[in-house]
């Protein structure tokens, strides 16, 4: 369970006279039977005397942290952090200690993390090291800071989030197995500081929020953080669909219609699921009206422009605001069988982009399912699907071939006429039926014996078997796509 690199590192360590334990995220990991994404390491050494134990490394920080390179070829193990044992100074500005102090026992370094489950060491023997109970909080699936909890996000604020965070990704998407709760004097003293959030970096909240619309259950953390007082901070826009009625196509409030977009988005892409928390952003500011006939015009168009602002305050990349402003702008597309043409659905595809199209089909069934239809993927939207493929594949044309007309002219000399159109035809007719013929040393042998034959002959030799060989693609679409 535990790789060789950091065995070794702790052997070394031990061999020189100190104490030296995995520690952190990465033995809460262990414990819940997931693979740790990096390995830290906590030992009584100092930095200086890490470095002289370790040629191989670096040590360009305040914070007591020397980076040891193993050489090897994991990238989760290339590089392992080890941090001295230390405690901490106060928080001025709520994010950074104003000093560290490098202290000779394991307890008093665990006792300066975040929640019980990121404070237990384990030795190279798999010994764990719990003096907060961490171990019976996993068991429990409970979040709770370790300590004083006002004390712990008065540090930095950041851990506020961090709690969210953590319990969206340890929660499965089984919801019978994802009960990962926060503690309730530490949710109380969230509350408490949730207006400290603001003096965080953007980017800092931006990277939990991200990692908790990628959890498995992203809803339920944007859940959490509107219980914990924290989403007015970050994103206020969204609360502002609280409680919000919609209208006769809707069971659920704007708030509560984006959660369950969000909950049933079946798309892992992070623009996909942004899409689905936002797409109705705008609903609140476009309404008019009340009751059943309340209308939302434009909410697609003002709601790709708040989407986009939002995510610019958040500081996401730029591929990513424009990928989710798009589905956004485009989410409201119409389409009923046999009122859209098959021109209609090309020119869709031109203006969304035939590499989105999965996106835009995933944002609709998010939307269709927090809607409350039971449905996901109705009949037309399965019949637009089998006809965006259609209009997008390649067509079973000469095109397909190696050899085109120009080539035959050269190499019959003849002028352009109907025998041109008639071998490439009687050409294609063959590759369909055996498609390793499609070499140009075959086409051009093959084409100098049927220029012996005649336009009609040729037109015989051809039209029934391009003819079948369409009507047998578009059966497996058919079929592919459930529609008739």
């Amino acid at each position: 369970m535990i790789p060789k690199e950091v065995k070794s590192i702790i052997k070394k360590l031990e061999e020189a006279g100190f104490e030296a334990y995995i520690v952190g995220g990465c033995v809460r990991d262990v414990l819940t039977k997931k693979i740790p994404i990096d390995w830290d390491i906590t030992t009584s050494a100092k930095p200086e005397q890490i470095q002289k134990i370790f040629p191989r490394s670096f040590y360009n920080n305040r914070f007591g942290t020397v980076t040891a390179v193993t050489g090897s070829k994991n990238p989760a193990l290339k590089e392992i952090q080890i941090t001295t044992y230390r405690t901490e100074g106060k928080y001025l500005d709520k994010r950074w200690p104003e000093k560290v102090e490098f202290v000779g026992r394991l307890e008093d370094d665990l006792s300066r993390r975040d929640f019980t489950i990121n404070a237990m060491a384990m030795d190279a023997k798999g010994n764990i090291f719990d003096f907060f109970n961490g171990q019976k909080d996993i068991e429990n699936k409970i979040i709770r800071a370790v300590g004083d909890a006002d004390q712990r996000f008065s540090e930095d604020a950041l851990r506020m989030i961090r709690a969210i965070r953590f319990a969206s990704q340890l929660n499965s998407s089984d919801k019978e197995n994802s009960t990962w709760q926060i503690e309730k004097e530490t949710l109380k003293a969230i509350k408490k500081h949730s207006a400290a959030i603001g003096l965080i970096s953007v980017e800092r909240i931006r990277d939990e929020l991200e990692k908790i619309i990628l959890s498995p259950r992203p809803s339920a953390g944007i859940e959490a953080l509107k219980e914990a007082n924290l989403l007015r901070h970050i994103i206020p826009e969204l609360e502002l669909g609280v409680g919000v009625s919609q209208n006769r196509h809707h069971i659920y409030t704007i708030y509560e219609h984006s959660v369950l977009s969000l909950k049933f988005c079946p798309n892992e892409k992070l623009e996909a699921r942004l899409a689905s928390l936002f797409h109705d952003i705008a609903k609140p500011e476009t309404k008019r009206g009340a009751g059943e006939d309340a209308t939302f015009y434009n909410h697609d168009i003002v709601g790709a422009k708040v989407a986009k602002k939002i995510l610019r305050r958040l500081k996401f990349p730029n591929e990513i605001i424009e990928k989710t402003s798009h589905l956004i702008r485009n989410h409201m597309f119409f389409y009923n069988i046999g009122e859209v043409t098959e021109a209609g659905v090309r020119r869709l595809i031109k203006r969304v982009g035939a590499e989105n199209l999965k996106d835009l089909i995933d944002l609709r069934i998010a939307d269709r399912l927090g809607s409350g239809v039971p449905k996901a993927k109705p009949y037309k939207l399965r019949h637009l699907e089998y006809l965006m493929a259609k209009v997008s594949r390649h067509p079973l044309s000469v095109a397909m071939l190696k050899i085109n007309g120009n080539d035959i002219m050269r190499l019959l000399d003849i002028k352009q006429g109907p025998i041109i159109g008639a071998l490439l035809n009687a050409l294609l007719a063959e590759v369909l039926e055996e498609p390793k013929l499609n070499t140009k040393k075959y086409l051009e042998n093959r084409a100098k014996e049927l220029a012996e034959l005649s336009v009609e002959k040729l037109k015989e030799k051809s039209e029934k078997v391009i003819k079948e060989k369409k009507e047998e693609v578009e059966l497996v679409e058919k079929s592919r796509f459930r529609v008739q």
